[in-house]
């Protein structure tokens, strides 16, 4: 039986008379990582803020774990959702220790399981707790904070993971290394549910299991990375697989 963690059927969204997201029909499965690819403007972000709610839809239906979000109660719901943003808007007067426990605490966990849960994380983005716990997070590089942002995001435990463009602010070298990681980070957690709206189309192809290329509001291909790259559906991913190519061809010749 199929465990679906995320359901979208016929979701619409307008702004104004412009319509953003037409008719919108997809399914993710729990423990899945999905990238959402598309340029400026293609709805991806809108349809990761739908999911949490921040956008409401105006038709159609989205469900998480089989219930309808709108039959949900919005503190449950978002509770159950991580998110992760390219701005990162850590606490600058609070310590990383105090940052990534912010979400327990309100949540009136035990002091010693969030001192446990904290220094889980910081280990599991690389940050040992023994030397970054103290720390402030103008103390940090960008790449470290955005790690944080991770951690702190994770810490409630959320089934799913909303990222929207996180490695965007961050340097070429900086952004490969977290790409790994947020790989690595994926793969040891059991079962949670992975969103990554990108436009950047080598990482979406690295990191994503499916990979959602958007074009315009719609779907143009979600399909694993191998299978888009062997039989592009559609005139628009036919010509982002040939900008790669190209890319390619360039390296080649400057060798």
């Amino acid at each position: 039986m199929s465990n679906l963690a995320v359901r979208f059927k016929n979701v619409e969204k307008k702004f104004a008379s412009e319509t953003i997201i037409e008719k919108l029909s997809f399914e993710v499965e729990a423990g899945e990582f999905i990238t959402i690819l598309g340029s400026s403007g293609s709805g991806k972000t809108t349809t990761l803020k739908m999911i949490n709610r921040l956008i409401e839809p105006d038709r159609g239906t989205i469900e998480i774990n089989g219930k309808n979000i709108e039959e949900t109660d919005l503190i449950e719901l978002r509770r159950n959702i991580g998110y992760v943003v390219q701005q990162i808007g850590l606490f600058p007067h609070l310590t990383i220790e105090k940052n990534i426990a912010t979400v327990p605490e309100l949540l009136g966990w035990d002091k010693k399981k969030i001192q446990s849960r904290v220094k889980e994380l910081m280990n599991l983005v690389k940050l040992p707790y023994d030397q970054y716990g103290k720390r402030y997070p103008k103390q940090l590089s960008g790449g470290q904070q955005q790690r944080v942002g991770v951690a702190r995001a994770l810490a409630a435990n959320p089934q799913i993971m909303l990222l929207d463009e996180p490695f965007g602010a961050v340097d070429a070298i900086t952004r490969k290394e977290l790409q790994k990681q947020i790989k690595s980070i994926h793969q040891e957690l059991t079962g949670q549910t992975f969103l990554f709206v990108t436009h950047d189309i080598n990482e979406a192809f690295y990191l994503g299991n499916k990979v959602m290329i958007m074009d315009n509001g719609k779907i143009s291909q979600y399909d694993t990375p191998r299978n888009i790259v062997k039989n592009p559906k559609t005139y628009f991913v036919k010509n982002l697989l040939d900008t790669i190519y190209e890319e390619e061809a360039l390296w080649r010749e400057l060798k």
